[in-house]
């Protein structure tokens, strides 16, 4: 019996596989075929994305041009690249080398890219999403080429923004995430996608969605692929503005104020937050329209107010029902953009009202729901001064940076602003969110828990004064006491550095005393009447120069570098006239404190963290701080004014006492140097010295032009006597001239008459030779003639005697018999020798003629030559 062999088949390697498979898609001619090779490699492409790719890629983006009309086979495609550029993470072919490998094969190819484009305008759901969803992943891997790619392929743009209008969620969502990873930095894409309409798709988008308050993860995307279509471009925010889209976003803003709001245990945590972080980008795409100095500002703020964006943005920062902290501070800071440097805008913004920000005593209205309202002027001023929950710092300076944007590049408010403080202030009202209350009677109490609170009144004072003399003297002139009473008159100045002393030696927090340090510089920089005054209170000096030379750890070197530097601003701005004099006052920096002590403290301020990294480093609250206290010490502009004069600071105590700084102050000179002056004086009298050795010059120079005046009378004299002679020479010269003149004027009339006699016989004989010439040709034409004729008559008698012959001779040949044939012959030719003979006699007549006629024309050649010399002579005569 036979045997059958039970040996096990030989099993295929995973590579050998993949090569039979990707051989198969090759060279199959069979769609079905195809299809099922592409869905073994579909199989492989997970856990072998190397061999896969290296194999069959080519062959697989060959499969989509030619079996694209087939929706199956391009589905599995499409799966089978999607999975080669996201493969299982531990698969030992795992590479990003292989992800920028399949990138560059599509992205070196235009025509590879425009065929996925393609698949996006499909009808297909799994065509189109698989297609974005490609085009994603090799754009996260070559970002730039893809970009170009999509840029110049045909309605590459257009097909993508045309996906926004699909019903499909799917395959929105993924047209708006490859949007958004596509327009961040190329400026022309953002352009197109533009022009394409997507402002209002993506606006019913999230409308569709939810809008702001009840939109999820889509409405947030949209609003990302907004800020990237609008950022920095100044073509697209245009676009935005002139189509109407301002008021989209009024509506999704106003709908958020408008929405019933349930209470917070009854929305998820998850919806919060994405609520929160749905408005958060929805106030950045409003910032985006209002960065500092940009082009089309003032149009943007303009067009933000008008559709009530400022109103409705402020609503949402003072409502302590939408929106945690953050986004109400940067909502805040949103108010502040609208606003800053609009002087119409600053003025309108004062007019709005806003819900109380703090409980209490009311002092506002009530608005028609029953909520306690209040201007906004006074409701920032609540916030930032009467609020002492550190928590709420955020919230704080936001508002602060809105009110100082309220008082930005506006004199004018800035006046008024201070104008209600001080009345406030002399009225005795006791206002808790009055800067100068806070200022100048500080309630120890409420500052030690929150020490922010006179650090905040601090800086927008500084505000008020910096850079504005008016507001400057204004504040000056504010006075604590009354003379006639016998009281001490205290100034403003001398009340915030006796605040500032004192708190310096309690050792309290530094935040205010940074804040009364602030404002001081700002204050007495440039102002030699605020230096003064700082200068009348001489204890002040010695205690700042006690509190530099005896630093608290505390201070971290902050404080004394600020103390030095006011030190120095005063020494900078000081007169010999001034309380403690120019002088006494440099003796008593250099003895008591030190040059090197003041440049190391100064220089050690420069080089803190907090002034060196300020531009780095966030302004906020920290909640891990182990003080409980926001690390927030300075004011950007302070910063910038620090920087700014930092180094003239610094030098200003090497400046001898006697080089006083001049300065102006609205429009007055103040300062001078004692020293240039003397100098002043000391050149005048050289000038006058001058101006009388000038004199005594001018004597001696008046002598010496006389002398010259008789010594030039003299050559004068001689020089008309020769002028006299040379008259009369030129006068004999003249007459001399004359008389040869006419000698040569009567030879040359001889010579004209004798050269016309000859010029009329030379016509009289050419007249005569003409004549004779003329008869001469006529005769000769006559006898040519009647040769001719002559010889015609004669040839033509002769012509016609020969017909006669040829004619009697033919009939003659017509009788003879055939055997006379030579004889005819020879008579004809005999006869046609005599034709030659007279064809040559005629040609020799026609000769005759020619040469005649030659001769003629030879003669009147000659006749032409004869007539131009005569034309000739003629013009000479």
């Amino acid at each position: 019996m036979f045997s059958i062999s039970t040996a096990p088949a030989k099993q295929q390697s995973v590579g050998e596989t993949i090569t039979v498979l990707s051989s198969r898609l090759s060279s199959a001619t069979l769609l079905e075929d195809r299809r099922a090779a592409i869905q073994g490699l579909r199989s492989f492409a997970k856990d072998f994305p190397a061999s896969v790719a290296s194999g069959a890629l080519r062959s697989l983006i060959g499969s989509l041009g030619k079996d694209g009309d087939d929706v199956d086979t391009v589905k599995v495609v499409l799966e089978t690249l999607l999975m080669l550029f996201n493969p299982n993470q531990d698969s030992p072919e795992t590479s990003d080398e292989i992800v920028l490998w399949l990138a560059d094969e599509f992205t070196q190819r235009q025509d590879n890219i425009t065929l996925l484009l393609d698949f996006v305008d499909s009808p297909d759901f799994y065509s189109r999403l698989y297609a974005l969803q490609l085009l994603t992943a090799i754009l996260a891997a070559r970002t730039q080429r893809t970009e170009e790619c999509v840029f110049t392929a045909p309605l590459g743009i257009s097909r993508l923004v045309a996906a926004l209008d699909d019903d499909r969620d799917a395959v929105r969502n993924e047209a708006i995430g490859l949007l958004t990873a596509l327009t961040p930095t190329s400026v022309e894409i953002q352009k197109l996608v533009a022009f394409e309409n997507a402002f209002e798709k993506l606006f019913a988008i999230v409308e569709a969605d939810g809008a702001l308050y009840e939109g999820g993860r889509t409405v947030e995307d949209c609003l990302i692929l907004l800020a990237n279509l609008l950022r920095r471009n100044a073509s697209n925010q245009s676009l935005f503005r002139e189509s109407g889209c301002m008021r989209n976003l009024a509506v999704l803003l106003q709908g958020l104020l408008e929405a019933q709001l349930p209470s917070a245990e009854d929305v998820a945590a998850w919806a919060e937050i994405q609520r929160n972080r749905n408005i958060y980008a929805f106030l950045a795409i409003l910032r985006l329209f209002l960065p500092i100095g940009a082009t089309g500002v003032v149009q943007n703020q303009n067009a933000l107010w008008k559709q009530g964006l400022v109103h409705h943005v402020l609503q949402l920062a003072f409502r302590r029902d939408i929106g945690h902290i953050p986004i109400r501070a940067e909502a805040f800071v949103t108010c502040g953009d609208m606003i800053r440097n609009s002087t119409q805008l600053q003025e309108a913004f004062a007019q709005l009202s806003v819900p109380s920000p703090v409980s209490g005593p009311i002092t506002g209205t009530l608005s028609q729901n029953g909520a306690h309202t209040l201007y906004v002027i006074d409701g920032l001023l609540d916030l930032i001064l009467s609020t002492q929950d550190q928590r709420l710092f955020d919230l704080r300076f936001a508002a602060c940076e809105c009110l100082k944007a309220y008082l930005s590049n506006h004199s004018e408010v800035r006046i008024h602003f201070l104008g209600r403080a001080i009345d406030g202030y002399l009225q005795g009202q006791n206002e808790s969110a009055n800067v100068l209350t806070v200022l100048l009677r500080p309630d120890s109490g409420i500052d030690a828990v929150d020490p922010y609170r006179p650090w905040f009144a601090a800086v927008i004072t500084f505000h008020l004064l910096q850079g504005n003399d008016t507001a400057k003297s204004k504040a000056l002139a504010l006075t604590e006491g009354d003379a006639e009473h016998g009281e001490e008159v205290v100034t403003s100045i001398q009340t915030i550095a006796a605040h500032l002393v004192s708190g310096v030696g309690r050792d309290d927090d530094p935040r205010p005393l940074v804040g009364y340090l602030m404002l001081l510089l700002g204050w007495m920089f440039e102002d030699m009447a605020a230096v003064d005054d700082f200068l009348a209170e001489g204890s002040n000096v010695q205690s700042l120069i006690q509190a530099i030379l005896q630093p608290k750890p505390v201070w971290d070197g902050v404080v004394q570098g600020l103390m030095a530097m006011l030190l120095g601003v005063a020494y900078e701005f000081s007169t010999k006239d001034s309380p403690i004099p120019r002088s006494t006052l440099h003796s008593i920096l250099t003895s008591r404190l030190g040059s090197e002590v003041y440049r190391d403290t100064l220089t050690n301020l420069r080089s803190h963290p907090l002034i060196r990294d300020f531009e780095v480093t966030p302004q906020k609250y920290d909640p891990l701080s182990p003080s409980g206290l926001a690390d927030v010490f300075f004011d950007a502009v302070f910063v910038e004014f620090f920087k700014d004069n930092y180094s003239r600071i610094l030098r200003s105590i090497d400046r001898a006492p006697e080089l006083e700084i001049s300065v102006i102050t609205n429009g007055v000179q103040k300062g001078i140097s004692r020293e240039l002056v003397d100098s002043l004086r000391s050149q005048v009298e050289e000038k006058d010295r001058t101006i009388q050795e000038a004199k005594v010059r001018a004597g001696h120079l008046e002598e010496q032009l006389d002398q010259v005046k008789a010594e030039g009378r003299h050559s004068r004299e001689e020089a008309a006597l020769e002028l006299t002679k040379l008259r009369d020479a030129y006068d004999a010269l003249q007459r001399s001239h004359e008389a040869e003149i006419r000698t040569i004027q009567s030879q040359e009339a001889a010579k004209v008459s004798e050269r016309d006699r000859r010029i009329l016989s030379m016509q009289a004989d050419l007249t005569s030779r003409e004549a004779a010439h003329e008869r001469s040709l006529v005769q000769a034409r006559k006898a040519a003639q009647a040769e001719i004729e002559r010889v015609q008559l004669r040839a033509e008698a002769d012509a016609a005697d020969l017909r006669a012959s040829i004619s009697r001779l033919e009939v003659d040949l017509m009788k003879t018999n055939k055997g006379k044939v030579d004889e005819v012959n020879a008579v004809r030719e005999a006869s046609s020798r005599a034709a030659a003979e007279v064809a040559s006699k005629l040609k020799e007549a026609e000769a005759q003629c020619r040469e005649l006629t030659s001769r003629l024309e030879q003669s009147k050649s000659e006749q032409a030559d004869l007539e131009s010399k005569l034309n000739a002579v003629r013009s000479i005569v």
